[in-house]
């Protein structure tokens, strides 16, 4: 089981993916922020293997939150603007989901922490 948090400042992308993330036996949502500052403290308070993170957000871009986390807990960036990617590949973002997101592009992200990084024994969902 992977532990997740969504940080987006959309309200409507916060449920669209607290829906996919339901649907997947092997995640668990730790938390929904639209502020990444707030998310901040899940992060320190809770083992947190996988962060939903949008880009675009007052405050705090996602590129600079995702500085702060710690190397062990992977993102997923989740945005409308493509030309952030290089900067999310280059933060080791484990994918970088275009919006609107389609739940097979989604379920094709969270498959790669499996692959990529061997976090325990779990099932996922193919397509």
């Amino acid at each position: 089981m992977y532990s997740c948090i969504v940080i987006d400042d959309e309200e409507l992308a916060r449920l669209l993916l607290k829906s996919y993330i339901e649907k997947c036996d092997f995640l668990e949502l730790k938390g929904l922020f639209s502020n990444p500052i707030e998310a901040l403290s899940a992060l320190k308070s809770n083992q947190i293997d996988l962060v939903f993170l949008d880009i675009q957000m007052p405050d705090l871009k996602g590129t600079d939150f995702a500085k702060m986390v710690p190397s062990s807990t992977k993102i997923i960036f989740t945005t409308a603007y493509s030309e952030y990617a290089l900067d999310g590949f280059e933060l080791n973002a484990l994918d970088y989901l275009l919006k609107p997101i389609t739940f097979e592009r989604f379920l094709k992200a969270v498959n790669k922490i499996e692959s990529k990084y061997k976090i325990g024994n779990t099932e996922f969902i193919t397509i």
